[in-house]
């Protein structure tokens, strides 16, 4: 009886701990979303893309990304990984060589099951002359006053895939992501957040959906700012920012791709995606104020893994011109990419050929290489 009334006693604490724990995980969770302002283009930087793979095929990625990319594009996708080990790197410039923007990743595959990977991404503006202290108060130039800083934003994302095996081609991922953004030692941003992904694939036909930001990210700013830059500002009509929190709400991006093999080699790939927002009207092709619609296609015509010609159209948008009328835009890319030994991949795109959108158009260039074992190869070079 004694111990009857002990279980009970200490399932209605654990019972009572677990209801003030959901109290108070949701009293902060209302405080945070009281006191953050959501930014309708925060953390865009991450909408971007990585690998010239899945910009030549404009973003059409989240239900075919296959490989260690798929921790950005879908992470769903690292159990699909052909090779336990994979490597990649990427690097591109925007603005005529003004802003960097550049990835790194790793990924492996721990067994049929299950994957992991690291993926590093950045994009900067780096050497931004410090004028502030150009100017004395008598009104004499001092040009070795001149300093620089970066502007930059880092995302540091730790992905994890499982794949169900019960259900053959479902597989499931997630990202626990670290948003660093750097504007020099005058500001700097701290964020978290998690993204989650599924993917499912059947008799060559594949789909995927990756909810970006799904717990939202909070971005928690904070300001260091001298009186010199205080007062430079003040000068020129500037408000002086505050410390805060800038909330990033949650992004879907859905699609559905198919594979098909030509016979001799010879294959093709084909993927259409939609990117769906939350936050307020954007300049897309399906806009509404609840939401925003932007879809996008991609193509890819291969020969093994030796060669692959791709192409895509997306980023369909109104431009406004002078005369008052607005003009329709899209953006069309192309890319090739070439495989050494079915180990090393090197791919190049270039985004929006012809200038037909007002989008960063860019030569991307990125790099995969694909490991079967470190030990074993170890042996071969001894």
């Amino acid at each position: 009886m004694l111990q009857s009334v002990l279980q009970l006693a200490t399932s209605f604490c654990h019972y009572m701990n677990y209801r003030k724990f959901l109290f108070v995980f949701f009293l902060t969770f209302s405080f945070v979303l009281t006191n953050a302002q959501v930014a309708k283009y925060s953390n865009e930087f991450l909408s971007l893309g990585i690998g010239a793979r899945g910009l030549a095929m404009s973003n059409t990625m989240v239900s075919i990304s296959n490989d260690v990319s798929a921790a950005y594009w879908n992470p769903a996708g690292l159990v699909r990984m052909e090779r336990p080990y994979q490597l990649a790197a990427m690097h591109a410039e925007y603005f005529a060589g003004i802003a960097k923007y550049d990835y790194i990743g790793a990924g492996y595959r721990i067994d049929n099951k299950q994957a992991v990977a690291f993926t590093w991404i950045r994009f900067g503006v780096d050497n931004i002359m410090n004028t502030t202290e150009l100017i004395d108060k008598q009104g004499n130039f001092d040009y070795n006053k001149i300093t620089y800083f970066s502007a930059a934003d880092n995302a540091f994302l730790i992905s994890y895939a499982y794949n169900f095996e019960k259900i053959a081609g479902l597989s499931v991922g997630a990202n626990a992501k670290i948003i660093r953004r750097t504007i020099g030692k005058f500001a700097g941003a701290w964020g978290f957040g998690l993204d989650v992904g599924v993917q499912y694939n059947y008799k060559g036909w594949q789909v995927g959906a990756m909810l970006k930001d799904a717990t939202s990210t909070f971005n928690a700013w904070s300001y260091n700012l001298t009186d010199r830059v205080k007062e430079v500002l003040e000068a020129t009509g500037n408000e002086l920012p505050k410390n805060g929190l800038e909330l990033t709400v949650p992004k879907l991006n859905i699609g559905a791709g198919k594979y098909v093999e030509f016979g001799k080699g010879f294959n093709g790939t084909f993927a259409l995606d939609f990117d769906w927002t939350f936050d307020g009207k954007r300049n897309t092709l399906i806009k509404s104020k609840p939401l925003s619609i932007d879809p996008h296609l991609g193509m890819e015509f291969a020969y093994k893994n030796i060669v692959a010609i791709r192409t895509g159209i997306g980023n369909f948008q109104q431009i406004p011109y002078f005369d008052g009328k607005n003009k329709f835009s899209c953006q069309i890319n192309l890319g090739i990419g070439v495989g050494i030994k079915d180990m090393v991949f090197i791919d190049y795109a270039f985004t929006d050929l012809g200038n037909l959108s007002i989008a960063l158009y860019s030569h991307v260039f990125s790099l995969k290489v694909t490991i079967d074992s470190f030990k074993s190869k170890k042996k071969k070079d001894n």
